[in-house]
């Protein structure tokens, strides 16, 4: 690294947004900062206060950045690392993302290099391999993405800007590892058909901007009834948000946020 400061700031995504699992992302306009200097061994900065986060060993910013700088045949000598979490973890908004991404545009622009999507996915498929909260916290907006043996595809699609999303963070995490090990192996093909048509529906609700079909288009069945016995009182989060005049609810990722988007009342 030439001895200069870099400054990155990365939003929190919210993933799925119901029926869309593991191929809709949203960034969110909440967000972390990464500021980073060269200097000789890691010095790492968390605030809040976050131990876990301030051991180089943890910290996914500066694996990133150390693995971009050895790849370009360079011996890391250090960093020091100022960083602003206010994206909490294991939540299901994308913190780790944002962490790999921020890694991702340091080391490209402390190296002069042009980040292109197959450098971008190379590199963050090695610490997290899921698109729908890459691409959103890379590009922002709405993404709907799939990734195959040995290619990434993506679209960006218009979010309504009336259209808001209002998060519900617990004061409990719950790890994507956990989450996902309740998902069963095998879906039953009425479920599979289920999601599909809810997607194409979700989608089009958005272009046409049908917000009354988004409570629909936003149910699911193939990960929120597995994992909704790991979210406390899931379903009287869901009624509430539509008694509160929501137009859509889901878990906001694996959980344990909680996820509703409303044209008003963001308050309640």
């Amino acid at each position: 690294m030439t001895k200069k400061i870099v400054k990155v700031r990365v939003p929190a995504t919210t993933a799925n947004l119901g029926a869309g699992f593991d191929t809709f992302g949203l960034a969110l306009t909440l967000y972390n900062e990464f500021e980073v200097e060269e200097t000789d061994g890691v010095f790492i900065e968390s605030y809040p206060e976050n131990e876990f986060l301030k051991n180089p060993e943890n910290n996914l910013f500066i694996k990133v950045v150390k693995y971009l700088c050895e790849a370009e045949g360079k011996t890391f000598h250090g960093a020091k690392l100022k960083q602003t979490v206010n994206i909490p973890v294991a939540r299901g908004l994308g913190s780790s993302a944002t962490a790999i991404v921020a890694g991702i545009l340091t080391g490209f622009a402390v190296h002069k290099k042009p980040l292109t999507d197959e450098e971008f996915f190379k590199v963050a498929y090695l610490f997290e391999p899921h698109p729908d909260n890459l691409l959103p916290a890379w590009k922002g907006g709405f993404i709907t993405a799939l990734k195959t043996e040995d290619k990434t595809y993506y679209s960006k699609i218009d979010f309504p800007q009336e259209l808001k999303a209002v998060v519900v963070i617990p004061d409990f995490e719950l790890s994507t590892e956990l989450a996902r090990s309740v998902l069963p192996k095998e879906i039953p093909l009425k479920d599979a058909v289920f999601n599909i048509q809810r997607v194409s529906l979700f989608i089009r609700a958005l272009q046409e901007k049908r917000f009354d079909l988004l409570k629909v288009a936003m149910e699911d069945r193939l990960h929120q009834p597995y994992r909704k016995s790991l979210i406390p009182n899931f379903d009287k989060v869901i009624q509430y948000a539509y008694d509160s005049g929501a137009v859509g609810a889901s878990l906001s990722g694996a959980g344990s946020t909680m996820l509703a988007l409303a044209l008003d009342n963001f308050d309640k």
